[in-house]
């Protein structure tokens, strides 16, 4: 019995369109416009790469250079990052954000406040915060240089060590998370339909299906607009018939909301998750926490 399994059915899903992946002439832009992040630190599990900025002054230099390309914003006017900056990884407690004056807009809910794209949304209060420097990101499983396919900053994760394994046996365990939501920037894409069509397809790709991406379906793009007034478009894509070789393979599904920031920059939103299993995360959580995805100015951190 794998862990977390339950039966199919039970539950309805929206109509499908076919893969983005697959369309003639599909090319999805690519999120990493600048020096990729280092190697993943040890732990990190098999697909979903995590990096710590305060890992060494390397990773530091590297990834907060790619962060500021990538996920905050243009990055051609900001100052070269200080190498010797420390930066708070996860705390014991999950929470290393509870400083933040951002309030969440739910009662009882937690704040997750992107600073560098002025983008925040709320989640519930058993979801872990990880720090604002913290960069997650999935990479195809064979290349050697972890070249991003997609990446969210600063993100909340809902049960990190969700499910353990060691599947290369290599004495080191690896840990898969339930599933997690985050924020970033999508300079260089055309709209906002194809982000959030390629956005949530790589997300399940990445952490589900890799290296087979005709088990991913994507549902069309459509107009969304948050609880703040925020307008957009949302998609989701999830996974059908994953072989389950490993302990922790699983179906999987993502949410993409797709949207112009303050600064008129393309931004995203996006939720990945386990898929086909008692700990779903269930469709109507992941709007409701869509829901509250809204634009800041830093002066409100």
């Amino acid at each position: 019995m794998w862990p977390g399994e339950r039966p199919p059915g039970g539950g309805t899903n929206p109509q499908q369109d076919a893969n983005p992946y697959q369309q003639p002439g599909y090319q999805q832009p690519n999120p990493y416009t600048a020096q990729p992040p280092p190697p993943a630190p040890d732990g990190g599990n098999r697909r979903t790469r995590t990096v710590a900025l305060a890992a060494t002054a390397a990773v530091v230099v590297a990834v907060l250079v790619t962060g500021a390309v990538l996920l905050g914003g243009d990055g051609d006017d900001e100052a070269a990052p200080d190498p010797t900056r420390s930066s708070a990884s996860p705390s014991a407690s999950g929470d290393p954000r509870t400083a933040d004056g951002l309030k969440p807009t739910v009662e009882g809910w937690k704040a997750v406040a992107n600073t560098d794209l002025g983008v925040a949304f709320d989640v519930p209060a058993d979801w872990a915060l990880e720090s604002r420097d913290w960069v997650s990101y999935v990479a195809e499983d064979d290349d050697p240089d972890e070249t991003p396919l997609v990446a969210m900053k600063g993100p909340a994760v809902l049960k990190a060590q969700w499910c353990t394994s060691d599947d290369d046996k290599d004495g080191r365990t690896d840990d898969t998370p339930l599933a997690s939501a985050g924020s970033r920037g999508n300079n260089g894409a055309r709209s906002t339909e194809e982000i959030a069509r390629a956005d949530s397809a790589a997300w399940v790709y990445g952490m589900y299906t890799q290296p087979d991406r005709k088990k991913v379906t994507t549902a069309s793009a459509t107009s969304f607009t948050t609880a703040s007034g925020l307008t957009g478009s949302v998609a989701t894509s999830e996974s059908s018939g994953v072989e389950r070789q490993d302990k922790c393979d699983t179906d999987g599904k993502a949410t993409t909301f797709a949207f112009k920031n303050a600064e008129g920059d393309f931004a995203s939103w996006s939720f990945f998750g386990a898929a086909g299993v008692d700990e779903e995360v269930p469709q109507a959580m992941v709007e409701k926490i869509l829901s509250t995805v809204r634009v800041f100015t830093p002066e409100e951190s």
